[in-house]
């Protein structure tokens, strides 16, 4: 899917130069995976302390069979 994007040319040569990209799109590319990595990573966050735990529960025994 191509997609023309209006994007600050400054900004841009610089994530290219400090990410050691090749091209444009590889810089993009990357800004991309990581922030959509860094938005799961906050939806996971706000889970802790979310579950509970079974207090019975022995992780020395379970370790110990395998």
């Amino acid at each position: 899917m191509a997609t023309n994007l209006q994007i600050d040319d400054n900004l841009i040569q610089k994530a290219v130069k400090l990410g050691g990209h090749k091209t444009k799109k590889a810089a993009v590319s990357k800004a991309l995976i990581e922030y959509i990595q860094n938005l799961e990573q906050e939806k996971i966050i706000t889970m802790f302390g979310t579950v509970d735990y079974d207090p019975e529960y022995d992780y020395k025994k379970q370790r110990s069979q395998g």
